[in-house]
């Protein structure tokens, strides 16, 4: 089991909720209808790794950049940067047959995360994505269709949520194909101060 830390201790999540099609510009270069309501879907702690490890694929893997919260205490104890790793064929084809789509979303190492921090500005939070120095997604808390105080909202009106769950709030524009050698560059800002980083490397 992977450790995560938040606020300078180990947590361990029981689940991790996703909301899909959050930003419009990502809904429009994947082509997909805009929702009426906030999409969830769920990815089991052990999706969780350390490494982004994706020759563990045999096929290519997308990544997408995303705010992610360590939830409790009635809402958001923290936040860090996420990556959700996608299957990106084999979701489009299992859409296509109005199949669930878990295998191309929680299979093995699909989802990494920065540690976790404190903020004060919910509505100010925002992430920057970098692959080998060259930034390929920014968007922020304002950017989304469902803000994480409506998100949160929303989940709990079908599901109950424990303490160190996490929630991933979507990905901006600007996802793709993860290439080996691959450096990640993941920052999560409140307005224009540096809150937390991470980088790995794609093998």
């Amino acid at each position: 089991m992977v450790t995560l830390t938040c606020k300078g201790e180990s947590i361990y999540p029981k689940a991790l909720f996703c909301i899909g099609r959050n930003y419009v510009e990502h809904i429009n270069e994947l082509q997909n209808a805009k929702p009426d309501e906030c999409v969830f879907f769920i990815k089991p702690p052990h999706a969780l790794g350390e490494s982004l490890h994706v020759s563990l694929h045999n096929e290519p893997v997308h990544y997408e950049g995303e705010l992610v919260f360590v939830l409790g205490d009635g809402g958001f104890k923290a936040v860090g940067f996420g990556l959700d790793l996608t299957k990106r064929e084999l979701q489009t084809k299992l859409k296509s047959k109005s199949l669930p789509w878990e295998r191309s979303k929680a299979f093995r190492v699909s989802a990494l995360v920065s540690e976790f921090v404190p903020f004060n500005s919910l509505e100010s939070l925002r992430l920057e994505l970098y692959i080998n120095g060259k930034l390929v997604q920014s968007g922020g808390v304002k950017d989304m269709i469902y803000p994480p105080k409506v998100a949160l909202k929303s989940l709990l009106e079908w599901s109950d949520v424990y303490e160190n769950d996490l929630l991933f709030t979507g990905t901006p524009k600007g996802v793709g194909v993860v290439h080996i050698k691959d450096i990640f560059h993941g920052k999560v800002y409140e307005n224009d101060k540096l809150l937390v980083e991470h980088e790995w490397i794609a093998t």
